[in-house]
């Protein structure tokens, strides 16, 4: 009886020190929408205070993809149009990382999103306190029939 609390002592030392050596668990990267990227009024530990850009902006991102996204044969015959919603993480050096497709459209128009969003130039990473970090991002790659796609008229640049 007398070493009855010099047991439990080493035995609840022991768990102890165990708890200690087990790995922290892995934080998931933050997932900002295209429609939700504003500064956090109070951020959180893991949210970015700047978020990641493409360069020149959603203009530029929408000149990426009318010079880069071909419609899909298959895809015209079909009449296909709408969104394929993809994934990605901004890396903290801006390349793309882990590519998916979250929205499926039609299984052309995904290979198509998958094939462009391979050939994006690197974007512009997000910060938190001034130091870069990885971001996932959802993304919404478009495709539509141009019958039904209406383009604005303005004035002509040259007359």
């Amino acid at each position: 009886m007398k070493h009855l609390p010099f047991i439990l002592l080493l035995v609840s030392l022991g768990l102890w020190e165990a708890r200690a050596q087990q790995p922290a668990p892995a934080k998931k990267p933050v997932e900002l929408k295209a429609t939700a990227m504003k500064a956090q009024a109070k951020p959180a530990a893991n949210r970015p205070d700047v978020p990641p850009q493409f360069p020149g902006g959603a203009k530029g991102l929408n000149q990426f993809f009318q010079q880069n996204l071909k419609y899909p044969e298959a895809a015209g015959v079909k009449q296909i149009s709408g969104h394929v919603v993809m994934t990605f993480t901004v890396e903290a050096d801006g390349h793309l990382t882990n590519p998916s497709v979250v929205q499926p459209l039609s299984p052309e128009c995904d290979t198509e999103a998958l094939r462009v969003l391979g050939q994006m130039p690197a974007w512009k990473p997000a910060t938190r306190k001034g130091q870069p970090v990885p971001i996932q991002v959802r993304l919404p790659v478009p495709f539509g029939v141009s019958e039904g796609l209406q383009v604005e008229q303005g004035k002509p640049k040259f007359e």
